[in-house]
């Protein structure tokens, strides 16, 4: 299974504040916009996600993986599609806190919790192959 390029997502209580830190340490934004509550970050491969959403139930740090693109910031020609995610961790006796739609297409989003607690969403932002 692909779940593709792994971030870490970091909940901030000010994101202007959180990117000049971010930045301070060498990294770079390269996605998310301010406006609508986050960016992506990155320092060679590392990623790391910065939100500010207001309203969702994200509070803590989590993994994150977007199947669909790498670590290198570009679109994957081949990878495994978030809703065969689902079927797959549904098999492995694992239910998700949220589910994508199982006959969707597209973007969709899978937030799972390990066994401590931690979420690890799994959000994929582009087209199924």
């Amino acid at each position: 299974m692909d779940l593709g390029a792994f971030s870490i997502s970091l909940p901030v209580s000010d994101l202007a504040r959180s990117r000049e830190f971010y930045e301070s340490l060498g990294f770079t934004v390269v996605g998310g916009d301010a406006d609508d509550g986050y960016l992506m970050l990155s320092q060679g491969r590392t990623l790391v996600g910065i939100f500010c959403f207001e309203g969702m139930d994200f509070d803590a740090p989590m993994l994150t993986f977007n199947p669909g693109w790498t670590n290198d910031r570009t679109e994957s020609a081949a990878f495994t599609d978030v809703r065969e995610v689902s079927r797959r961790v549904r098999a492995a006796g694992i239910t998700p806190e949220r589910d994508c739609d199982p006959g969707g297409s597209g973007p969709d989003h899978v937030v799972l919790l390990d066994p401590d607690g931690h979420r690890i969403l799994v959000d994929q932002f582009v087209d199924a192959p």
